[in-house]
C-alpha cells in the first residue's frame, strides 16, 4: 500500500507563515519565530517572484520567541533557479553564514531541518533575509511535520 502523506489542516502538521509577500528591498526581514519542542521537522520553503538583486538567507537558532541566544546555524537546502521550474537542485550544504540567492525572477529554495539538530535549549528557530539593495519579492513559508503530540487542531508554533 502507498504511504498516504500527512494532512496539516488536522495537526498530523503545522503551517507558519514566517514572512507574508514582501519587497524585502525595504529592509531585512527576519521570519516569525517558530516553535520545534512540538515537531520533529520544518521544511522551510522561500518563494522570490520579482528578483533585482540577490539576497543572503541565515538560519538561526534562539531560546525564546524574542531571538535570546540567537545563533546562526548550518543546514541544508534545495534550490530551484529556474523560473516558474518545480524541480529542485540538489541537497547543498550551507555554512553558518548561509548562502546568495540567484536573481532569477520566479524561483523557490526548501530548507529542511531537524529538531535534533538544534542546540539543547534552542528550540526556537528564525530566517533570516538580507536587503538586496534592490526591488525583490519574496515570502517565508514553513511546514512543521512529526508531530510528537498530534491533535485536530495543531497548537500555536509561534509566540
Amino acid at each position: 500500500m502507498a504511504a498516504q502523506g500527512f494532512s496539516i489542516g488536522e495537526g498530523q502538521g503545522h503551517f507558519v507563515l514566517g514572512v507574508a509577500p514582501v519587497d524585502i528591498d525595504a529592509g531585512a526581514q527576519t521570519s516569525d519565530a517558530f516553535k520545534m519542542t512540538n515537531y520533529s521537522h520544518a521544511t522551510i520553503i522561500i518563494a522570490l517572484g520579482v528578483t533585482g538583486a540577490a539576497s543572503t538567507v541565515t538560519v538561526k537558532e534562539n531560546t525564546d520567541a524574542s531571538g535570546t541566544g540567537a545563533t546562526a546555524i548550518a543546514f541544508s537546502y534545495y534550490g530551484e533557479a529556474t523560473a516558474g521550474g518545480d524541480t529542485t537542485g540538489a541537497r547543498t550544504s550551507a555554512t553558518a553564514s548561509g548562502f546568495a540567492t540567484a536573481t532569477t525572477d520566479g524561483i523557490f529554495y526548501v530548507i529542511e531541518l531537524n529538531a535534533e539538530d538544534l542546540s539543547d535549549g534552542s528550540e526556537w528557530v528564525t530566517v533570516h533575509m538580507s536587503d538586496p539593495g534592490a526591488a525583490t519579492f519574496a515570502s517565508i513559508g514553513v511546514v512543521l511535520s512529526g508531530a510528537r503530540y498530534a491533535e485536530v487542531e495543531a497548537p500555536t508554533a509561534i509566540a
